[in-house]
């Protein structure tokens, strides 16, 4: 991978906001992309006030120091003169263009994305939207929340006794920005072939509903409602926190193999030629038995006696850990998960190019680069 990127070269204008096309971007950019990122006059992104925390030096929130790397700034009203203008500018000059607006909202602004594929036709757009473009809920915002519980992804997490429970993250956004980049780097990858761009558009619904993988395809399957199993899992046991003396852990036996090396471990050999237990179908229909079994050992000793001899046997086993005491872990630290810019750190791109990790800079203030950029692609004032 060269220092700049494989995506070096590549202009990419974002009239995205939030968190789904803002990480779409981000991705881009650490890519090597260069990403002019268009920003509304009064506040810019609405995420900049989405604190506390804030970084002290700059100011800038927590939450858009995550999705906003790598980018230039450039503040424009798009419903003024100029500033669509501007945009209709940077857009014929632009390779991807990546927007989140609701549905019809760039139209409203005269900035309709089939006459900016016409006036650029190797322009590759993209949009992502709630609940996309047609349906009675086309109109409603992309709140990751809302498309969540919508999508089943809520109804699936949580305990039985806790009920529904979203995911720690917005996780619904996240799907979206990546089946969004897909998208975008199969419709470059054709325009080598064709000359021309395209469109490509995605949804926080429908990239849930995909996300859910072998829970929705059950339910496909079987015909029944999906159900709630907490931390463990519906088509594997033992695969779930246990707690040992001091506290909990993980135990991730995903095959038969395992399982009887993890009843080796625990000293109860007879397990493995238990018919009941034998077999992962015979498990996942005695889960409870087996896994209050498992609980009554593990209970006899630390977590780190199980953990080592799980993993000198070969069994999947590891710590429940939170945020910041994965981000200062060991793995974290070989992995360089954890970089700095400007004296700030950051969570690093898991994308690593040829052994090598991305370029980092910092995210920008609002309108940083207006100037710069004005002047150089001659924008209206």
């Amino acid at each position: 991978m060269s220092s700049e990127g494989p995506l070096a070269g590549l202009l990419v204008l974002d009239l995205s906001r939030v968190l789904a096309g803002p990480y779409c971007t981000m991705l881009l950019a650490d890519l090597g992309a260069r990403v002019v990122k268009v920003e509304h006059p009064d506040g810019g992104d609405v995420t900049r006030g989405w604190g506390p925390p804030w970084e002290p030096a700059s100011g800038l929130s927590s939450y858009y120091l995550a999705v906003n790397r790598n980018k230039e700034s450039i503040a424009l009203d798009l419903s003024s003169e100029a500033g669509a203008e501007s945009d209709r500018v940077l857009a014929r000059r632009s390779d991807v263009l990546v927007e989140n607006f609701l549905p019809g909202g760039l139209e409203k602004l005269g900035l309709s994305l089939e006459v900016l594929r016409r006036e650029n036709p190797r322009l590759v757009t993209a949009s992502i939207t709630g609940f996309g473009r047609s349906g009675e809920e086309a109109t409603l915002p992309g709140f990751d929340l809302l498309a969540q519980a919508a999508s089943g992804l809520m109804a699936i997490t949580g305990s039985p006794e806790i009920g529904p429970t979203k995911v720690g993250v917005a996780v619904s956004d996240l799907f979206a920005g990546c089946f969004a980049l897909a998208g975008i780097l199969a419709l470059l990858r054709e325009r080598e072939r064709t000359g021309r761009g395209g469109h490509v558009e995605t949804d926080l619904f429908s990239s849930t509903l995909a996300a859910l993988i072998n829970v929705a395809q059950t339910s496909l399957v079987t015909g029944a409602e999906a159900k709630r199993f907490g931390n463990a899992h519906p088509q594997i046991v033992p695969y779930r926190p246990f707690h040992a003396s001091d506290g909990e852990f993980i135990v991730a036996a995903g095959t038969d193999r395992q399982f009887a090396r993890l009843c080796a471990i625990v000293g109860r050999e007879d397990w493995a030629e238990n018919p009941s237990f034998r077999t992962n179908a015979g498990r996942v229909e005695n889960r409870e038995v087996l896994e209050r079994d498992l609980e009554g050992a593990f209970r006899a000793r630390p977590r780190a006696h199980w953990i080592a001899a799980c993993r000198r046997a070969g069994v999947p086993a590891g710590p429940v850990q939170g945020p910041l005491e994965a981000l200062r872990s060991g793995t974290a630290g070989s992995l360089g998960a954890v970089v700095s810019a400007a004296g700030v750190k950051f969570v690093a791109s898991p994308i690593r190019v040829e052994g090598q990790t991305v370029p980092l800079r910092f995210p920008p203030k609002l309108d940083e680069h207006g100037e710069a950029l004005r002047r150089e692609f001659g924008l209206p004032r």
